[in-house]
């Protein structure tokens, strides 16, 4: 642990973050490679931050920044197809002021909702590794930490479920119940874990996911921060 104080530090931390030698010169090769519908861009080739305020109720976990959207624009899900899924149904459900999300610039405004990522950094082939999943659970764990009012965690994808599971049963014998999409779990006393195929174009283009599956979750969690503060 680093000592951070409050999740805006945690934030900067995160972009200064250079623990991932392959990571590192992964999101610089693709931002000074760019792609021809980018070549405007000034990549932002280093780590995405977390987006969002600690009092958030709602957390989101998704995999890692995809090369061309977050490495490109610096913004969680920002800027690629899966981003435009995302802020599509948080804006649906009251979680985003507005349904896209294309830059830092943008207007974009979380409501009771903050978005994290098992890695911060855009790996080849959207493939993490071990080692580095590992380098960068300690963020992860302190937003844990730090988001004391989270009551509904939405992971995107298995890889995601895995490392909530781990960090709420670190110190249980529990076994991981198998990943599927809509499953729900209670997580303690205070809250629930919802499961979702991440909205990669492998998932969307093939139909495995359809954008009605994706709004049942968004509208589950709507129901229950709901039930838990009416007002």
């Amino acid at each position: 642990m680093s000592g951070t104080k409050s999740v805006a530090e945690l934030q900067k931390e995160i972009t200064q973050c250079s623990k991932c030698p392959r990571l590192v010169q992964w999101r610089e090769e693709i931002g000074n490679r760019k792609v021809a519908r980018f070549r405007e861009w000034n990549y932002w080739s280093k780590a995405v931050p977390s987006l969002g305020e600690a009092t958030a109720k709602l957390l989101i976990v998704g995999l890692a920044p995809a090369a061309h959207g977050g490495n490109r624009t610096g913004r969680m899900f920002t800027g690629d197809r899966s981003g435009d899924w995302l802020y599509r149904s948080l804006h649906k459900f009251g979680f985003a002021n507005q349904p896209t999300s294309t830059d830092r610039n943008d207007g974009l405004r979380l409501v009771n909702c903050y978005i994290t990522a098992t890695v911060h950094c855009a790996p080849p082939l959207n493939m993490p590794s071990p080692a580095e999943i590992l380098n960068c659970r300690c963020f992860l764990h302190q937003e844990w930490e730090l988001l004391s009012r989270v009551r509904v965690i939405v992971a995107l994808g298995r890889l995601a479920f895995d490392q909530i599971w781990k960090l709420e049963n670190k110190s249980t014998n529990l076994r991981c119940p198998i990943f599927r999409h809509g499953l729900e779990l209670p997580l303690g006393e205070t809250k629930t874990l919802l499961t979702s195929f991440h909205p990669s174009q492998q998932n969307t283009f093939t139909g495995k996911l359809t954008e009605l599956m994706f709004d049942r979750i968004f509208e589950r969690a709507r129901q229950l921060i709901t039930r838990e503060s009416p007002a």
